[in-house]
């Protein structure tokens, strides 16, 4: 999977998941304030992304991610470490 497939699967969860207008969802626009996301909802973020992608995410994998694209960076990197093991 290439980095524009996966970032247009995680846009299309999270505009399903989120119920986040799609034109709102831009590479350096804050992951959190733009999805509203409180406590419970990094709950659903990280089911979202292991059924979708089959990695499993931590509390420590979300530190330093504030935009979309250190969320997508963060999703490449995990496929690409599940596909190296």
């Amino acid at each position: 999977m290439n980095k524009e497939e996966i970032t247009a699967k995680i846009n299309l969860f999270l505009v399903d998941e989120f119920e986040v207008d799609a034109d709102d969802i831009e590479p350096e626009a804050n992951l959190k304030d733009t999805l509203g996301l409180d406590s419970l909802d990094y709950v659903d973020l990280v089911v979202s992304v292991e059924s979708n992608f089959g990695v499993k995410l931590v509390e420590v994998d979300f530190v330093g991610i504030a935009s979309f694209q250190s969320f997508y960076d963060l999703i490449e990197n995990k496929l690409k470490s599940k596909s190296i093991s």
